[in-house]
C-alpha cells in the first residue's frame, strides 16, 4: 500500500485569511475543526471527496522571487475567466506581471500573500474536463515529471520537448513540469506537495520506495524519530511530506 496525495500546501504568513480567499474564489469549503493537520493551520475541502484538499500552514519566512509552482484555472467562457478575475481582485488579489504579453489569453494574478496563480482562457484543450483547478504547473526537469509519474502511480499524459505532466487515473488537476531551463531554488518553497499513507501501510518500506524511486530523506534532527510525518526532496530538490494517517 502506497501513499496518496492528500494535499497540496501553502506557507503562509496569515494561513486563516488565504484559506478564506481560495475557499471564496474556489467554491470549496473550509475544513473544520484540526482538519488543516498535525501543523495547524487551515484548510479547504474540494468539491469531491476523492479530490485533494489545500492546506495553509503558518510561516513568517518571506517570499523570495517566483513560486516553483502555481495553479491555473480555468475558465468556461469569457464571461466566466472575467467573472473569476473580478472576484480574485474583489477579494484581495492583484495583477502581476511575470512577462506575459499582452496578447496573452491568460491573466496572471498573485493572491493575498504574493502567490502567483493564472485565470486561463476557455478552450484550452489540455485543461478540458479538469477541474476549476486545472493545473498545478510547476518548474521543472523531465526526470522529476517521471518521478512523480511513478511516485504517485499517476500515468504521464504529457511527455514531449522536456515538458511532463501527470493526471489521476480518475482524472481531475493535472500537474506539469514546464522543462529546461528550471529557475534556481532560493530558500524553502512555498507550495509542496503532501503525501498520506494508511495507518496500517508500512513507513519505512514506503519511505524507501520512493527514495529508490529518487527522492532524498531529510536528516532528522538528533534523537528525533518522526513515523507520523517525514519530510523528502523530490530530484529537483523540491521539499514534499509524507504523513501517516490516523
Amino acid at each position: 500500500m502506497t501513499s496518496q496525495l492528500f494535499a497540496i500546501c501553502f506557507n503562509a504568513t496569515r494561513p486563516s485569511d488565504l484559506a478564506r480567499f481560495w475557499s471564496e474564489l474556489l467554491n470549496w469549503r473550509p475544513a473544520e475543526g484540526p482538519d488543516g493537520g498535525p501543523d495547524g493551520g487551515a484548510a479547504i475541502l474540494p468539491p469531491d471527496p476523492a479530490g485533494f484538499r489545500i492546506r495553509f500552514l503558518p510561516s513568517q519566512e518571506p517570499k523570495t522571487g517566483r513560486n516553483r509552482a502555481h495553479f491555473d484555472l480555468t475558465s468556461t467562457s469569457p464571461e466566466d475567466q472575467r467573472r473569476t478575475v473580478a472576484r480574485a481582485l474583489e477579494l484581495g488579489g492583484k495583477h502581476i506581471d511575470v512577462g506575459q504579453s499582452p496578447d496573452d489569453g491568460h491573466v496572471v494574478l498573485a493572491d493575498p500573500d504574493g502567490n502567483e496563480f493564472c485565470v486561463i482562457e476557455p478552450g484550452n484543450a489540455f485543461l478540458a474536463g479538469t477541474g476549476v483547478i486545472g493545473a498545478l504547473a510547476c518548474d521543472g526537469t523531465r526526470e522529476v515529471g517521471h518521478f512523480w509519474s511513478r511516485a504517485l502511480r499517476w500515468p504521464l499524459v504529457w511527455d514531449q520537448d522536456q515538458e511532463t505532466a501527470i493526471q489521476s487515473p480518475s482524472g481531475g488537476t493535472k500537474i506539469t513540469w514546464g522543462g529546461p531551463p528550471v529557475a534556481p531554488k532560493t530558500g524553502t518553497n512555498r507550495l509542496y506537495l503532501e503525501l498520506a499513507l494508511p495507518a496500517d501501510a508500512d513507513w519505512e518500506t514506503e519511505l524507501a520506495r520512493l527514495t529508490t524511486l529518487g527522492a532524498t530523506r531529510t536528516t532528522p534532527a538528533e534523537g528525533e524519530r518522526d513515523t507520523a510525518r517525514a519530510l523528502l526532496l523530490d530530484p529537483d530538490g523540491n521539499e514534499f511530506t509524507v504523513r501517516r494517517l490516523c
